[in-house]
């Protein structure tokens, strides 16, 4: 049943804070070395990695960061969305994670 104070919620409340988070447009010679040094200054990060074309092998432009806890994502998050890093403007947010039987694309 849909309240007032249910459509009132603001989006983020309702959302699941992860401890890995999205960067997206960062340069294609951004290395794994690199996205760690970048982030590594909010806490600890235990995994990072730049999608690659297959083919090619060279970063897309876009990778993921873990950290060892949610709230240090959320530090990197507010601090480095929408710096300029390497002359290029990246983004970043938290990853959307599936849990099994969930649709991706929704």
């Amino acid at each position: 049943m849909k309240t007032a104070g249910n459509l009132l919620k603001p989006w983020f409340s309702a959302r699941r804070f992860s401890s890995e988070i999205f960067v997206t447009r960062l340069s294609g010679y951004t290395t794994n070395e690199e996205l760690i040094e970048m982030f590594s200054p909010f806490g600890v990060v235990t995994q990072a990695r730049l999608i690659k074309d297959p083919k090619t092998q060279r970063p897309k432009g876009f990778g993921f960061v873990k950290f060892e806890s949610e709230v240090d994502a959320e530090k990197a998050l507010k601090a480095m969305n929408g710096r300029i890093v390497r002359g290029r403007l990246i983004f970043v947010e938290i990853a959307k994670t599936t849990r099994p039987g969930e649709d991706a694309t929704c």
